[in-house]
This record gives C-alpha cells, structure tokens and sequence, in this order.
C-alpha cells in the first residue's frame, strides 16, 4: 500500500505547472464572468443590478448591516470589473494584479453574503495562488520582459561594494 502511495504520489508531483496555472486562471475567471453577464442589458446596466445593489445587498460589517455607499455606482463598477477582469486573467493580461483586485472583490462578496464562506474561500485561494506565482508560462504575462532590478537592489549592490573597498578587500 505504501508502495502505491508513493508511486501515484510521484506522478501528481509531476503535474506541470503551466497546467495548473491555467486552471486557476479560468476556475477564477468563470463565476466572475458569468456573474457580469447577468448584470448587464446589452450595453446598460440591468434593472436587476441596479435594484440589488441599492435595495438588497448589504455589507455584514460588526454585526451591523450596512448598504453599500455610492450604490448605482458600485453597481456600474462592479459589472463592469466582473467582465472586464475576468477576461484579461484569461488571457494572463496583469495577471498578479487583477488576481488581487479579484481577490479584494471576494472579500467584499464573503462581507455581503456571508453565508456563502464556503466558495469564496475557494475562489480567495485560487486568487492568492495566482498573486503569489503569478499567470504562468502560457499567460501574456509572461512574454513581456523582466523588470529592471528595483532601487532597493541596486543600493544594496553599491553598499556592499563600499563595504568591500572599507574593509580592503577590494
């Protein structure tokens, strides 16, 4: 049994990450995608969306339930992010970043609708997954060039240099 166990364990430690990578992509964008096409009419916001936003969702915040401020705009903002960034973390377009910003919405979720904790923890590991190791090999992401090396770098090379020539190293 042990055997087994450490033979199939072998092969799933195989499993390429560029795979994995993109099913969390497309695992995280789907409920998000779908979502916004329901709240749209076409080119304008739907009826439904604007009324849940102004009449029916509420943030659990401290036992409190309180609406959401600003809400036809949140409405408008909302929709449009639940297309919008679901389509760019398909393509693996900004990926760290709009899977944060997706993360964040899933906080915002999990405080309106707390009873649903059991799929949005789904969807905030996938989002901490993919801000943590990024879109992957198969995501545009990954064809744009390095970042230069920040300032933070840069000043430590120089001041272990100067320490060098301090010390007589050099």
């Amino acid at each position: 049994m042990l055997r087994l166990f450490r033979k199939y364990n072998g092969l799933l430690a195989q499993t390429p990450t560029e795979v994995t990578q993109l099913l969390l992509r497309l695992g995280l964008a789907t409920p998000f995608f779908l979502s916004g096409l329901t709240r749209w009419d076409g080119f304008a916001l739907s009826t439904g969306a604007k009324y849940v936003f102004t009449e029916e969702f509420r943030l659990h915040l401290f036992g409190l339930m309180v609406p959401f401020p600003f809400p036809l705009a949140t409405a408008w903002i909302v929709s449009a992010a639940e297309i919008v960034l679901p389509i760019l973390l398909v393509l693996g377009v900004l990926t760290r970043f709009v899977a944060l910003a997706m993360l964040v919405m899933t906080a915002v979720i999990q405080l309106t609708v707390p009873e649903g904790w059991a799929i949005h923890i789904t969807w905030a590991a996938m989002a901490l997954a993919l801000v943590a190791y990024g879109g992957g090999p198969w995501a545009v992401d990954s064809l744009l060039p390095a970042p230069p090396a920040g300032r933070r770098e840069r000043r430590s090379a120089r001041k272990q240099i100067s320490m060098r020539g301090k010390r007589g190293d050099a």
